[in-house]
């Protein structure tokens, strides 16, 4: 069928536009004088704009009949609001107005006059201004002196150059397209330290940074009392409590926002001024459901790979359109003495907090009995190994993941056949609840409607509507299909990861002509990409999946971020071609320093050597417990270990083991992976890999970090194997433990150091090593607990060192 001609198009909606001429709105102002307003009725058009046009202000329709006086980004695709002044008392759509009254407040009233919100701001020569920053200013028109900024009170975002402090904090919306004030805040602690709390009337809890942690452990200081915070123009975050962030796409020029999500978690994002789409450039929780009650009490988020929220057996939704109502029970348990009940296990499952008591080495079935014998416990947690036992009151922050060995017990009444109840965790996707904004407006509504403009509304609404039906098809196939920014955001960690062509990552490297390295996966290029971003460009070698596959597994890895770990920014699948690309990381390789005899300026001190166990260690406890899907690294290695900006560790390559065949079927992780001397036991076994080959992995790097010598290089004895020295070693460091005497350390410590080094955190090193070397993987820690160990004798010589200042 022919198209209609573009003159039949603009026959059509000439009377249209004839009609709309005598409404064309004025030019946007970006001040109110003293006795001006803007009003709810012409809410299109009496707004105030920015002087760049970046930012608009005026009455934001909420619901039906229902308005907000906000701020919003003017060239965002979805309007995306900034600030509100009455996010929880929206007013109604007729008769309300924004005023600048005589004596100088900024004045929202209702439709029957009454007073919603007020600077309370005094002055004669007052003047409202919206600034180019997107703060919107009350002040002295003659003196300039501000007398009331939204600046000094964010909603749940926070712009460059705004600061966070003392009195105030940013609050979540209660739902995704809702502007009303929800559950979650970020705010300074009175302990001096920017934190996200969940925070209801019957409970609060803290759940960034790690509550479980000191906050040395954190990397943060609670010292400065001064609690300040900003993001400046280059999309840098800092705080006085030694927090530091900083965009993927750091630099000048780009419009930026801090947003604490309505998922509770705190995002920063970066406008797209071409497509005027939002991107994700940094994330506080890359694994959402560290996020507290996300799922409601009872409720647990499991992933699948992604997120999603589920009721354990025997339990159902409160409210099926309202994840944060959680989920009841579906079986009562009576509370006498003559109740009976059994108990059903979860896999893999933990629910953090709310324990009335914690008992350690305790038997199971002695933690069993006290669940059983207490009517007020919901459920227990046992550990096997440890024997803790964690009998519950309530069950929230639940979470299922398969790497966690924590296991939860649910009680029933006897009489239910649990037999029928499944312990496999289906989860459904994670659903908000967007019904309409507070009280209802509608029955605010005053005064009648002209008829005549609403018919006329209707006409025209028809035509547009039979255009559109007409070029539907052709407008459809015409354009790239787009997904919601929002949406992208909240599954992906960044927006940023991309797919390059052969032809820019060619030109980026200059037809791939500095090589920075060589191993078992590829070379590693420099390159400057069209942005100036300075990337490695990695040529992938002998990798075994077709290109949608591998599209697949790249997606996933560009999701995976951790300050320890090396971003990823995109990849190449053309033909043969199979290429990625990363950040690059200034000072090269652990290897080239850790290993360096020439007494060069790069020599590792100490301290550097145990922020980068501290580094490494926290790296892999992301992969193993954090990630949306587990990832085993598999060849973790000096070379594969990073140095960034004061030594900052990145581990490299991981999630590689997927896509390489290296000899194998790439399918199967028992096919031996990995470097000589790294390489745990069970490889040669037939036994399925799990993460505890990273663990042996870094245990042999830990031993490297404190001797300073390559374990390949260690003392061999004629027909001796690495393994066989390596075995050997660690016989003689557990007896050394054992024996109490700490004469031998200085022996062992890489004498370069020359006596400067912590002997307490050399003993707590070595310890964790021979931990970490056992040929028999049950007994290997885990790597978070790992962490957990080297923070702790991190802050006691942390205490020791400030006693002495």
């Amino acid at each position: 069928m022919r198209s209609p001609s573009l003159s039949t198009i603009v026959i059509l909606l000439s009377p249209i536009f004839l009609h709309l001429l005598p409404f064309a709105s004025p030019s946007p102002r970006n001040s109110l004088k003293r006795y001006s307003f803007l009003s709810v009725e012409e809410h299109g058009s009496d707004i105030l704009v920015s002087r760049d046009k970046s930012f608009t202000c005026g009455f934001y329709e909420v619901g039906s009949n229902a308005f907000t006086f906000s701020i919003w980004f003017s060239n965002s695709k979805n309007k995306t609001v900034l600030w509100t002044a009455n996010r929880d008392n929206p007013v109604n759509g007729y008769g309300s107005r924004v005023s600048m009254h005589k004596d100088g407040s900024l004045v929202l009233t209702d439709y029957d006059d009454s007073v919603i919100w007020s600077t309370n701001t005094n002055s004669n020569q007052a003047e409202t201004q919206l600034l180019d920053t997107g703060n919107l200013v009350v002040k002295d028109d003659q003196d300039g002196r501000v007398l009331w900024q939204s600046f000094d009170y964010p909603t749940d975002t926070l712009l460059p150059n705004q600061a966070l402090n003392r009195n105030s904090s940013l609050v979540s919306a209660a739902a995704d397209g809702l502007l009303s004030s929800g559950h979650y805040k970020f705010y300074f602690d009175s302990d001096n330290i920017l934190k996200l709390i969940f925070d209801t009337p019957e409970f609060a809890s803290i759940y960034w940074p790690d509550p479980a942690l000191p906050s040395w452990g954190n990397g943060r200081s609670s010292y400065n009392s001064s609690r300040r915070a900003v993001l400046d123009d280059m999309g840098q975050f800092m705080s006085t409590d030694s927090l530091a962030f900083k965009a993927s796409d750091l630099g000048p020029g780009i419009r930026r926002r801090l947003t604490l999500d309505y998922d509770g978690n705190l995002r920063l994002y970066s406008l797209n001024g071409s497509t005027e789409m939002w991107s994700i450039s940094w994330i506080a929780l890359p694994s959402i459901c560290l996020v507290r009650s996300l799922c409601g009490r009872n409720g647990i988020c499991v992933y699948t790979p992604t997120p999603h929220c589920t009721c354990p057996p025997g339990f159902e939704m409160n409210d099926p359109s309202d994840w944060s109502k959680g989920c009841k029970r579906k079986y009562n348990i009576a509370c006498n003495k003559s109740h009976q009940v059994k108990f059903f296990k979860l896999p893999h499952t933990d629910y953090w907090g709310y324990d009335f008591n914690y008992t350690p080495s305790l038997s199971f079935r002695a933690c069993r009995k006290i669940c059983k014998l207490d009517c007020s416990c919901e459920a227990f947690e046992y550990q096997e190994g440890t024997g803790n036992c964690f009998p519950k009151i309530e069950l929230h922050n639940g979470k299922s993941y398969p790497s966690t060995n924590n296991d939860i017990f649910l009680k029933f009444p006897r009489s239910v056949n649990t037999s029928k109840l499944s312990s496999r965790l289906q989860g459904h996707e994670l659903v908000c609840n967007v019904t309409e904004v507070g009280k209802d407006m509608s029955q605010k509504s005053i005064g009648g409607k002209n008829w005549a403009d609403f018919y006329w509304f209707i006409s025209a609404f028809f035509v547009i509507e039979l255009l559109f039906v007409s070029f539907g098809w052709w407008f459809i196939f015409r354009r790239e299909k787009q997904s919601a920014p929002m949406e992208e955001g909240y599954k992906a960690m960044s927006t940023q990861f991309r797919r390059f062509t052969y032809k820019e990552l060619k030109r980026a490297t200059r037809n791939f002509q500095e090589e920075l390295g060589r191993g078992g996966s590829g070379a590693v290029y420099k390159g400057v990409l069209d942005d100036e971003r300075v990337a490695a460009v990695k040529k992938l070698e002998d990798v075994i999946q077709g290109e949608e596959e591998f599209h697949a597994e790249l997606s996933l890895i560009g999701r995976i971020y951790h300050m320890n770990l090396v971003r990823m920014w995109g990849f190449c699948s053309e033909r043969s071609h199979r290429l990625l690309v990363s950040e690059f990381v200034e000072n090269g390789s652990l290897d080239k320093v850790l290993f360096n005899g020439d007494g060069s300026a790069s020599f590792l001190r100490w301290s550097e050597r145990f922020k980068i166990a501290v580094g490494v260690a926290r790296g892999l406890a992301y992969l193993h417990h954090e990630c949306l899907e587990w990832v085993i690294h598999c060849d973790i290695k000096p070379e594969n270990i990073l140095l960034g900006q004061d030594f900052e560790p990145k581990i490299a390559d991981f999630g590689l083991a997927k896509l390489l065949n290296r000899g194998g079927s790439g399918r199967n992780l028992s096919r031996i992976q990995g470097t000589r001397g790294y390489i745990a036991p069970e490889w040669a076994s037939s036994i399925p890999i799990t993460g505890k080959v990273d663990v042996y992995s870094y245990g042999v790097v830990l031993l490297e970090l404190v001797k300073g010598v390559r374990v390949s290089d260690w003392k061999i004895g004629r027909g001796e194997e690495i393994e066989m020295v390596l075995r050997r070693s660690i016989g003689l460091l557990q007896e050394n433990l054992e024996s109490g005497n700490d004469s031998w350390i200085g022996d062992f410590v890489d004498c370069r150091l020359d006596g400067r080094f912590d002997s307490k955190q050399v003993l707590t090193m070595v310890a964790i090593a021979v931990r970490c070397l056992e040929e028999e993987r049950s007994k290997r820690p885990s790597m978070e607990s790992v962490v957990q160990s080297l923070l702790l004798s991190g802050d006691e010589q942390n205490s020791r060192a400030a006693s002495f200042q």
